[in-house]
């Protein structure tokens, strides 16, 4: 008789030996036993279709996606409204005036933005070169036993709190910048009028490096993983064709990698330009535009951390939240141009194979 043929999904039932133990049986009988049901298979036969189950989690993960916008558009609006003093008061003469005198009434906040531009771009100068040195090392240098070390102490550095870099500058930086390098650009470099006048340790210089040490992990950090989303074949290519190490990495790694590059400084532009306590500690709290880096200044956020205890009336307190209103915005768009320009050198390359 020919065997029969046994459908693939139809599960085989197991075969358990059972022994008689009764005294006229002599021999041992097979009986098949079924096999019990999973509890997965137990489960889904008990759920019904899970057809609302589906529906109900998709709707809890929009809200939950939407609940980001509204936050967002009712920061903004509370902004907007709390401001509105201000605006119709002063105007756009508020972002072009010089004067900050909450006696008489009269507010211009142009030496805030000046004094976040200048400490968030001299903090550009100096952490951007030296970001691209630490990931160029760590990605395309760095020996394997210490690339977790130096990888680690580098987002460290981005972990600190903002208070206690600002601790570390008045007890470490300031008697530096004072004492040693401060005389120092001042007898070099003095002549071109960016280190004139007396330095007190304390100004737009002190607070420019701080800032850059504070946002030399943030750059660092995407600059590595830019480089890494470079593919291998890019490297082996350029050697291939007799480059040496050095032309590699400029010409197949840092060429293709440059939006990513540019979106990482810019989201540390972000970070430097919302930067607080670190930079109200540091910087002098004196709202004057000088050409000298050595010169006391202010900025838009250490404005709001240092005064807005001390607003007594609505128009001083409006136009504190002005500020608060143009610093959103700017750190807004900074941080959508810099995830626009990843995403454009990161869409669609392949991960590095280490």
């Amino acid at each position: 008789m020919a065997d029969r043929a046994i459908h693939p999904s139809t599960p085989v039932p197991q075969r358990t030996t059972v022994t008689a133990l009764a005294p006229d049986a002599p021999a041992a009988v097979s009986l098949p036993v079924p096999a019990a049901p999973s509890a997965i298979r137990s489960y889904l036969s008990q759920r019904g279709s899970g057809a609302l189950a589906d529906r109900s989690f998709g709707a809890i993960m929009l809200l939950c996606a939407c609940s980001i916008f509204a936050i967002v558009i009712f920061i903004a609006s509370i902004l907007v409204l709390r401001s509105r003093l201000s605006l119709t008061q002063f105007g756009l003469k508020f972002f072009t005036g010089q004067n900050w005198d909450p006696v008489s009434g009269d507010f211009g906040a142009l030496p805030f933005i000046f004094g976040t531009l200048a400490t968030s771009l001299v903090a550009l100068c100096l952490a951007v070169p030296l970001a691209l040195g630490v990931a160029i090392f760590i990605t395309e240098l760095c020996p394997k036993v210490l690339r977790a070390p130096i990888s680690f102490l580098t987002e460290l550095l981005a972990a600190i709190p903002s208070v206690v870099y600002g601790l570390w500058a008045v007890f470490v930086l300031v008697p530096i910048v004072r004492d040693q390098l401060g005389p120092w650009l001042a007898k070099y470099l003095g002549w071109t009028g960016f280190f004139g006048g007396t330095n007190f340790g304390v100004g737009l210089l002190t607070a420019s490096i701080i800032l850059a040490i504070m946002i030399l992990p943030i750059i660092s950090s995407l600059t590595r993983d830019m480089m890494t989303a470079v593919p291998t074949s890019q490297r082996e290519a350029v050697l291939a064709l007799g480059a040496t190490r050095w032309e590699m990495i400029r010409i197949g790694v840092l060429r293709n990698a440059r939006i990513g590059i540019v979106g990482a400084v810019i989201l540390g532009l972000g970070r430097a330009l919302g930067e607080t306590m670190a930079v109200a500690m540091t910087i002098g709290n004196h709202p004057v535009i000088s050409k000298s880096l050595f010169a006391p200044g202010y900025t838009l956020a250490s404005a709001i951390a240092n005064e807005f205890s001390e607003a007594t009336g609505d128009l001083y307190l409006s136009a504190l939240i002005e500020i608060g209103l143009a610093l959103f915005l700017v750190t807004i768009v900074v941080n959508a141009i810099a995830r626009v320009l990843v995403w454009a050198v990161t869409r669609g390359a392949p991960a590095r194979v280490a």
